[in-house]
């Protein structure tokens, strides 16, 4: 709001005035366009981007400009999102816009977008780690913070005020270090990836890429990008069942394609979980995944923490304490989980 009031203040000097020089192009005109409206996302979506516009609730609030991956892509993000919108609200303060994409390129433009618009605030949650420096610089020279969410991204850290996200390299970490304790005599690994180049996939991936380089009894049998989709992770297992070879760990990114690969499991009537021929592993910790460790159907799951919106909200009302926040979170066994684990972490 305060750039809004400075710009008003110094269109009216230059017209009192009265010389014969251009009027500039700093974020002129009317000085607050609301991001395009458009309806709620779908599934089949999700390569899409999607925006939503708040009503324009007047002066005094903290305008945000909230930048997402689509609440679609997993059960994960849904309620990324949900917190986010339950917290970024008119009764707490905050005039909030939503933009959604899985495409970096999409998720820059809307960036450019809100810096036009003149939030307050930069809200980002990046679908790839590259490409942000040209707009987060934008920004500064704007008057704008960013504050990056549930993903990092290579860009100095000077151009943004806080970051708070998780550890996705140490979440891939502890499901190797957990799969390496099974002790099997060897390692055939169907490798599902999410989005390639977001910093989900890069951490997940990275620890075990490092371990199979490693070990010689650890294979990986099929590598493939499933984006994060269980349909995509069902054919991609399908098409290994298919080819007769033989594997015995589904390493999947997230809960969804870990669903899909053991839909592919089951078609083909191939034991997994506890003490089956096949170890399932997934990430995220949905409380449906929980439930299914539960029953010894699946192995581990790796929790991602999607609850950022609190700690925002208070960075920007009090400042911020720290750089980079790291949200708490662990795996978990199938052999030791609890019902009251379920209850408290699923999602």
């Amino acid at each position: 709001m305060k750039k809004l009031v400075k710009m008003l203040v110094s269109s009216a000097v230059v017209a009192s005035m009265a010389i014969g020089l251009s009027a500039c192009s700093a974020g002129g005109g009317t000085g607050s366009t609301q991001a395009p409206t458009q309806a709620a996302p779908t599934e089949g979506t999700t390569a899409a981007a999607q925006t939503e516009a708040p009503v324009d609730t007047g002066d005094g609030l903290i305008k945000v400009g909230i930048i997402n991956n689509d609440p679609n892509e997993s059960g994960y993000r849904t309620a990324n999102d949900r917190d986010m919108k339950a917290t970024f609200t008119e009764e707490n303060g905050y005039e909030a816009s939503f933009f959604y994409s899985l495409k970096n390129e999409d998720q820059i433009a809307a960036a450019q977008k809100f810096i036009q618009d003149e939030v307050d605030y930069l809200l980002i949650s990046a679908a790839g780690t590259s490409g942000w420096d040209g707009v987060l610089e934008q920004a500064q020279k704007a008057g704008i913070k960013v504050i990056l969410f549930d993903r990092t991204i290579d860009a100095s850290e000077d151009l943004y005020e806080a970051s708070i996200v998780s550890d996705m390299a140490k979440e891939g970490e502890q499901a190797v270090t957990w799969l390496a304790s099974q002790n099997l005599p060897e390692y055939k690994i169907i490798h599902i990836q999410g989005v390639m180049g977001s910093s989900a996939q890069i951490g997940r991936s990275g620890a075990l890429d490092s371990k199979v380089a490693a070990e010689d009894n650890w294979t990986i049998v099929k590598q493939q990008t499933a984006e994060w989709s269980e349909e995509t992770a069902q054919q991609i297992v399908q098409a290994v069942i298919d080819s007769g070879e033989t594997f015995n760990v589904i390493y999947a990114e997230n809960d969804n394609m870990a669903k899909g690969a053991v839909a592919a499991l089951d078609k083909a009537n191939i034991s997994h979980g506890v003490g089956k021929d096949v170890i399932v592993i997934g990430f995220d910790c949905n409380t449906w995944a929980l439930e299914e460790l539960l029953a010894g159907n699946w192995n581990y799951d790796g929790q991602c923490n999607p609850f950022q919106a609190s700690y925002i909200d208070n960075i920007i009302k009090n400042g911020a304490s720290q750089k980079v926040v790291i949200m708490e979170e662990k795996g978990f066994d199938a052999t030791t989980i609890t019902a009251d684990d379920v209850a408290k972490y699923g999602i």
